[in-house]
């Protein structure tokens, strides 16, 4: 009850009907203006306070404002300390038996970013960080009471690293016995990926119904070269790195070689990790997990005959077949760590970078993608290094890349904080390339997945010329310039030979800037950094064994490294923070209604390729030089 008075009381407090109406009836007195300021929403309510408001409706406006402002502190101070009462319960009021089963759903979207604030747990369907739901399978892991752990699996929207990183943690569980169970809950015409995860687990079920299976990878890659010359729109490119193709899905018409030899590449390898894997994981050789995804897509019924599927059951009957009890998940997130044994010896800072590099501040763009900000980033870092409290920094980073001077800012803000003396490593999720690279190129260990994207070390530079579509138009333009190369400035008419060649020679010291960066920071001969640059994209794997990268792993390995740095025994106990610890209540209170908002969006068919290309397109501004991928939908 405790849990759904609090949401009805925020959610009634804070939904966007009451906040678009306080913002309304507030401005139609005179306090209206700095009544908004103050308190940025108000409580509404139908009837008038004292009952003179009929007389004078300004004096009307001013005494529901008054009381509005009451009944709002009164709300909020009484949720909170409803919930702070029941968070104050022992254990959250859970009692896990012994030989029970945890219920552990996997599905959809897991952020790299601190969790949401508490506000927007309980306000909002928010996603979980991706370290959020590593941790609580890593608290199944040392669980004795647990005998079994369902895994849920139901449609993935995650990259190939997070999904290695899952499948390590579904083996620790099995080493540590628990005995993890996969249950698929798909249907499609692939679930590569859902697939790739549940076939980690001791055992994979499927439900009757579900449909699809291994059907092997595919990447698709757009260009809109031609769409631009319909319309009458050129671009001066200037680029540096034979592979640095991002500039190719703008202005070209199709894959050159380069683009089409680094592409393949790609696939390859992360078809090699896919097939491999799950090869190894089912007891099966190569060739025949070849020959299913060739089968494919299958029945349930088929995925048994192949070794692919253990069991075809409903979810009831798989829970009805335990011995123990279930654990939800919800339930289960109230364990305390303490509970389990756990002892920190030391604290590690987990800083976040994810999402497009840019300049300035902030973590989310309005639509509510992340974004590696330099001075954000740079005052995490600054933060960790100097807090006495912390003993070594996990810097995550999942982002494409985007601007030059705010990768560089980053670069710097890292060199600072090695100087504290504390390990520094850094930890590839999804993709941690070009810019997302470069922000890394110093820490002292730099880790990633085997199926991360990272690379594309090189730069271009864009800038659109309208004069055909202004000629299709009939607008003439007259020019007035003052410098030998302010055309630069111009748009309507293209950069002449000497100005673009400027552009060129800037283009190019900015590679020699970046691969100068790795090379130093990697301890690498300058040339050899510059023939596996190129622009080129690798897999961590592949990575790995040209030298950009110290090793395979993500967070859990991170953790290690760090514990090795400092000296710890391999299974000593270090607790992870999210950093900064706290946002302020402002951050959190407009986070939540962000969030709010978001959710009243309905979904469109395309709304995923619409945002993958929004993001793609913010990371890829005209007029300034961008280390950042080519854009491509993903390989699934």
């Amino acid at each position: 009850m405790t849990g759904e008075f609090l949401q009805f009381a925020l959610r009634r407090l804070f939904s966007p009907s009451v906040v678009g109406a306080a913002r309304f009836e507030a401005a139609q007195g005179p306090l209206g203006h700095s009544a908004q300021r103050r308190l940025g929403f108000c409580w509404i309510s139908g009837r008038n306070p004292i009952g003179v408001g009929q007389f004078y409706p300004p004096l009307r406006s001013a005494l529901e404002v008054f009381a509005m402002r009451k009944t709002r502190k009164v709300i909020v101070i009484a949720a909170i300390a409803f919930f702070l009462l029941w968070l104050l319960m022992p254990g959250g009021g859970v009692s896990i038996e012994d030989g029970s089963i945890l219920v552990l759903p996997i599905e959809g979207h897991y952020v790299e970013s601190k969790d949401p604030s508490l506000l927007a747990q309980i306000l909002t369907d928010a996603d979980m960080s991706f370290a959020g739901l590593l941790l609580e399978m890593k608290k199944a892991e040392r669980d004795d009471r647990l005998s079994g752990v369902v895994l849920r699996i139901r449609n993935l929207a995650i990259g190939w690293g997070q999904a290695q990183e899952l499948r390590g943690a579904i083996q620790r569980l099995s080493e540590a016995g628990r005995r993890p169970i996969a249950y698929l809950e798909v249907a499609g015409f692939g679930a590569n990926i859902e697939y790739y995860v549940a076939s980690a687990a001791d055992d994979v079920q499927i439900a009757p119904a579900g449909f699809g299976g291994v059907v092997g990878l595919a990447g698709e890659y757009f260009f809109l070269g031609q769409m631009w010359k319909k319309i009458g729109i050129e671009f001066d490119v200037a680029r540096a790195g034979r592979y640095k193709s991002a500039v190719e899905t703008l202005t070209g018409d199709e894959m050159s070689d380069a683009y089409r030899e680094a592409a393949n590449s790609l696939l390859d390898s992360i078809n090699h990790q896919f097939i491999s894997g799950i090869a190894k994981s089912r007891g099966l050789t190569l060739e025949n997990v070849r020959a299913v995804i060739d089968r494919a897509p299958m029945t349930p019924q088929e995925m048994v005959e192949h070794g692919l599927v253990d069991r075809i059951a409903f979810f009831d009957e798989l829970l009805e077949s335990f011995d123990g009890p279930s654990v939800e998940a919800s339930e289960y997130a109230q364990v305390d760590l303490a509970s389990l044994g756990f002892d920190p010896v030391a604290r590690f800072a987990l800083v976040y970078g994810s999402g497009n590099v840019v300049v300035g501040g902030g973590r989310t763009t309005s639509s509510g993608n992340p974004v590696m900000a330099s001075d954000t980033v740079a005052d995490d870092l600054e933060a960790a290094a100097d807090d006495p409290e912390i003993d070594a920094i996990i810097f995550r980073i999942n982002s494409p890349g985007g601007s030059v001077l705010a990768s560089d800012i980053i670069w710097r803000a890292l060199e600072v904080a090695k100087q504290s003396g504390k390990p520094l490593i850094a930890s590839f999720s999804n993709v941690a390339a070009s810019g997302g690279y470069y922000v890394a190129a110093g820490a002292d260990v730099i880790l990633a997945l085997p199926g991360s994207v990272t690379g594309s070390i090189g730069v271009f530079a864009l800038r659109p010329v309208f004069k055909g579509l202004l000629d299709k138009l009939d607008i003439n333009v007259e020019r007035m310039t003052r410098g030998a190369h302010a055309d630069l400035l111009i748009s309507s008419q293209p950069l002449s030979p000497e100005t673009a060649a400027i552009i060129d020679r800037e283009v190019e010291a900015i590679y020699q800037l970046f691969i100068e960066r790795v090379a130093a920071g990697r301890e690498l001969d300058l040339q050899m950094v510059d023939r596996v640059a190129q622009g080129r994209v690798w897999t961590g794997e592949q990575a790995l064994e040209r030298g950009l990268i110290d090793g395979l792993g993500g967070l859990n390995e991170a953790v290690l490294r760090g514990k090795q740095a400092l000296g710890l025994d391999a299974d000593a106990d270090v607790e992870l923070v999210a950093y900064p610890e706290t946002d302020s209540l402002a951050d959190q209170v407009a986070d939540t209604l962000r969030r709010v908002s978001l959710e009243a969006v309905p979904n469109s068919p395309l709304s995923d390729l619409a945002q993958r290309a929004q993001i793609w397109f913010d990371a890829t501004p005209v007029g300034a030089p961008v280390l950042v991928l080519p854009f491509e939908f993903e390989i699934r």
